[in-house]
């Protein structure tokens, strides 16, 4: 029995319409050397339409895993039982704003995101100071990273849905949407 990695994409694709959300595009990548896989979908919520908001979802596909429950299964071939939960991929949510002119506290951030995210979605809050020339003013560039597991278990027998991941990555891209204009030093 074989992972169908695709058909969860596809489905975490049209999942993250029922809650919410745009998709634009999407990307199959993998590396030649380790054959490790990395499936992309280029998203934002519906309130985002032309804000400046992108979403970006990353499942880091380990082929490591992926051999390890195949070989489990075909180990339990004779067996009517569920393999354990112990086989995980990464889901990452990564969130790009424009370079800010008035950034926030990146802990207030921080600790903003960490109650909405909770644990379905954990948030890492970062900045990066860039300078185009030593005289010009520095620009802050927000990097935002949200991250969650998938269960190839949960995936084999149907269950994985991600909603409370995916509900949480909308209300933190709302919350985003609520501010970026202040940061960005605009009028509303």
């Amino acid at each position: 029995m074989a992972i169908d990695i695709a058909g969860f994409v596809a489905d975490l694709k049209e999942h993250a319409i029922d809650h919410g959300f745009h998709v634009h595009d999407e990307r199959h990548i993998i590396e030649t050397y380790s054959l490790r896989q990395s499936w992309e979908v280029d998203l934002h919520p519906e309130s985002g339409c032309g804000r400046p908001l992108d979403l970006h979802l990353a499942l880091d596909v380990d082929p490591r895993v992926l051999l390890a429950l195949q070989d489990k299964l075909e180990e339990m071939a004779d067996e009517w039982e569920e393999p354990p939960d112990e086989y995980h991929l990464d889901l990452f949510f990564n969130w790009a704003v424009p370079p800010l002119s008035e950034p926030p506290d990146l802990l207030v951030l921080a600790t903003d995101l960490a109650g909405i995210g909770g644990v379905a979605l954990s948030v890492e809050v970062s900045a990066i100071d860039s300078y185009a020339a030593v005289t010009d003013a520095p620009e802050r560039r927000l990097t935002l990273v949200g991250r969650t597991t998938v269960s190839l278990v949960d995936m084999l027998m149907g269950r994985e849905q991600l909603c409370e991941a995916l509900d949480r990555s909308r209300e933190v891209s709302e919350y985003l949407l609520e501010r970026v204009d202040d940061w960005l030093g605009h009028d509303v």
